[in-house]
């Protein structure tokens, strides 16, 4: 449930559902064009459960860019991989891997920043960025703030009688 209620705080704050509200401009994607998807995310069933938490996105260079203003949360190894994540405002965090940078935390970055670069390993027949997003905590798309989940539509469940 809190995972839901992440998601639709999420879509409500960028989409700008609701009475004057105003959205935050969408991200930018952290890779050069072309933007193909590697692997999609997939919300695991539980907090710790299979699930693949975030996007891979095929790419041919190895420039990472920051699709938003922020701040470096962490730049260091986790296991064995190079790792960024960048606090952004709303309650928003953004993770790149495999990625190496100059950057510390602390450091403040804006949209458009080169952040590092993207070294080869994460996918297995093609250089990609895994790149996740969480919402106080909790893993959404990427595709929410990037503009590649379209809008829900509710249809009705009965004939007009």
């Amino acid at each position: 449930m809190k995972r839901v209620l992440a998601t639709a705080s999420l879509i409500v704050l960028t989409l700008g559902v609701g009475p004057a509200t105003a959205a935050p401009p969408r991200w930018s994607w952290p890779t050069l064009p072309p933007h193909a998807l590697a692997r999609q995310y997939l919300a695991p069933a539980t907090p710790y459960g299979a699930g693949h938490r975030g996007i891979d996105i095929a790419t041919t260079s190895t420039v990472v860019i920051a699709p938003a203003d922020g701040v470096v949360h962490f730049a260091g190894v986790v296991v064995d991989r190079p790792v960024l994540s960048i606090a952004h405002e709303g309650g928003l965090l953004s993770s790149y891997e495999p990625l190496t940078t100059t950057l510390l935390a602390g450091d403040p970055v804006a949209r458009g920043q080169v952040i590092g670069a993207l070294e080869p390993g994460h996918c297995r027949e093609v250089l990609c960025l895994h790149f996740g997003v969480r919402l106080d905590g909790e893993y959404v798309s990427p595709l929410l703030l990037l503009g590649g989940v379209p809008r829900s539509v509710l249809l009705p469940t009965r004939s007009a009688g």
